[in-house]
């Protein structure tokens, strides 16, 4: 490999490829339906969802009308497809009146009606919708207590979905007789399309009893309400052998796998042997961290299970679970600052780690930037490595040292991209 490559500027390209592949205007053409013989609606949820709705505008031959619910400040320009911003992470009233609009928008069609449904991640917060007797405050509970809980993306979907009255199938069921197709951008490690957004238009299988084990297993004190919903047949989703369902698709337009495929590619074009570890990674984001630094390591001294120079790129989605009054930070710094404890003074290791949409956590940055010198330059700057870990403050770490990567938001979602580099 070329020495004289600048880590940083070798792995700002790397993300910028895993981006373009997981772009709605490039892969949205392929997947696109037969045109019906009524209405065609549009409906969608996520923080790529106003670029796929724009991305749909521009291949789709015919007219289109409906309404779509993204992330504030994720906006794209449309013609005809409205665009509603709502919250993220936590829901809000607006997003509250955007589930509603969408369960409106597909309410009274009939069997020659289409609805697209455009749902990345993101939708699970953006449609609060509860279910029965419960309360905006009372799904706001449940979604602080499941990120703070350290479950993994597709439980948390599970117990999402079991109080909601759009998720789980639940929007594609009010569609019928309509045929509902969706185009699914998945954040989801293994690419499930029923837990993208917690699956508003692609029921699963999991049921009320999987939530109920879900919220023990994980310790979560939700609100008594909550708990009574979970435990009644009101709690019940539909099944995916409904009749309703019996018509519709469902196509996975763009993925983490897609993604770290071109990221592979483009680091190969560079001169640098790439191994894609996995696209479905999760578990906490610090083991995580330091599982990564093992294998470099390893290879720095060995040169095995690889040799170098390599390039090791994962994906998937980590968790942080919450101990005491977390600091500032999500789980691609946090698995950064692990990894940076691990590789402390292994000469020729760099890494990378950013989420995909271009938010990692409630901070404005996608993730970092680390290397063998990284802890050496917090404690030179008067900083202690480990307390910043054990207080969930990576952000305060890495903007300490100008190390924050901060493209913004890139209108798609396919999950982490992690990259460790041994020269």
């Amino acid at each position: 490999m070329n020495r004289s490559i600048d880590p940083k500027t070798l792995f700002t390209t790397l993300f910028e490829a895993a981006v373009s592949a997981a772009d709605p205007s490039k892969t949205i053409r392929r997947f696109l339906p037969p045109k019906p013989k009524g209405r065609t609606i549009v409906v969608g949820a996520g923080k790529g969802a106003a670029q796929m709705a724009a991305a749909l505008e521009e291949a789709w031959d015919g007219p289109l009308e409906g309404t779509v619910v993204t992330r504030y400040g994720y906006g794209a320009p449309t013609r005809v497809i409205e665009v509603l911003e709502a919250a993220h992470p936590v829901p809000d009233e607006a997003g509250l009146a955007g589930a509603k609009r969408l369960m409106e928008t597909v309410a009274g069609l009939g069997p020659d009606d289409l609805v697209i449904a455009l749902v990345c991640g993101g939708g699970s917060a953006l449609l609060p919708a509860p279910a029965g007797s419960l309360t905006l405050a009372d799904e706001i509970a449940v979604n602080e207590a499941l990120l703070a809980s350290g479950a993994p993306i597709s439980a948390m979907n599970t117990v999402r979905k079991h109080i909601s009255a759009i998720k789980g199938g639940r929007l594609a069921a009010a569609a019928h007789p309509a045929r509902v197709v969706s185009l699914v951008v998945s954040d989801i490690p293994g690419d499930d399309p029923a837990l993208v957004s917690s699956g508003p238009t692609v029921p699963d299988s999991a049921g009320r009893a999987d939530a109920l084990a879900i919220v023990e297993a994980f310790g979560m004190d939700l609100p008594e309400a909550v708990m009574q919903h979970l435990a009644s047949p009101q709690a019940d989703a539909p099944s995916p052998d409904d009749a309703r369902f019996a018509q519709n698709e469902v196509h996975v337009i763009a993925s983490a796998a897609r993604s770290l495929e071109a990221a592979a590619r483009e680091a190969e074009k560079q001169g640098v042997p790439a191994v894609i570890l996995s696209d479905a990674i999760e578990g906490e984001a610090r083991e995580a961290g330091g599982f990564h630094a093992a294998i470099a390591r390893e290879i720095a001294a060995k040169d095995r299970p690889f040799q170098k120079p390599v390039m090791l790129l994962s994906g998937g989605e980590t968790t942080v679970t919450l101990s005491g009054k977390g600091g500032r930070g999500g789980r691609n710094t946090e698995f950064l600052l692990a990894l940076a404890l691990g590789i402390e003074g292994v000469a020729g290791v760099s890494a990378f780690a950013a989420d995909t949409d271009g938010i990692d956590g409630s901070e404005d940055n996608a993730g970092a930037f680390a290397d063998h010198h990284t802890v050496v330059r917090l404690r030179q700057a008067g900083h202690d490595p480990k307390a910043l870990l054990a207080k969930h403050d990576a952000w305060g770490a890495f903007d300490t040292l100008g190390d924050l990567f901060v493209p913004g938001p890139t209108g798609t979602n396919v999950n982490d991209l992690r990259v460790v580099l041994v020269r």
